[in-house]
């Protein structure tokens, strides 16, 4: 199945993760960071909050889900998770659960999470393969190598 391109609009929303991804670093957390779409509207923005918050499951994508609050199933069915990064298995889980239809992921050259689930569970799944986010996560891997590790369960 070919791969389908992002519309202007989804590379707009992209960079609304991209801002929380940013926001998220300079707060000295991971940076990586989602939207909620639906309708062509951003509901929420989220980052990973793990430092910040001390949470072992705020990243990105959940992050942007709780602060989207709690919305009716047909809410969901409408939306667009867009996201810096390819999501980790709970993120999948999450954007399954919900049953999302459509995600949108900046990179994943630095971390390649569960897209092939979500594309086998009926999810459009398009990689924008952006040169910011792949950037973001590059530098922040250099500098904090233990830290990336610690988020995506790998031990040191």
């Amino acid at each position: 199945m070919a791969q389908s391109t992002p519309t202007a609009a989804d590379l707009e929303h992209l960079a609304a993760a991209r801002g929380a991804a940013a926001a998220g670093r300079a707060e000295g957390g991971i940076p990586i960071g989602a939207a909620l779409v639906v309708d062509g509207k951003v509901l929420a923005t989220g980052s990973n909050q793990r430092v910040q918050q001390s949470s072992a499951i705020r990243h990105g994508e959940t992050d942007c889900l709780e602060n989207a609050g709690r919305l009716p199933a047909a809410v969901y069915a409408r939306a667009t998770m867009i996201t810096t990064l390819s999501p980790c298995d709970m993120c999948t889980g999450a954007i399954l659960l919900y049953k999302i239809p459509r995600v949108i992921i900046g990179e994943n050259r630095t971390f390649y999470g569960a897209e092939d689930l979500l594309r086998s569970r009926g999810v459009e799944v398009i990689v924008v393969d952006d040169a910011d986010c792949v950037q973001m996560m590059t530098d922040f891997i250099s500098a904090e190598p233990s830290l990336w590790n610690e988020d995506i369960g790998v031990q040191d």
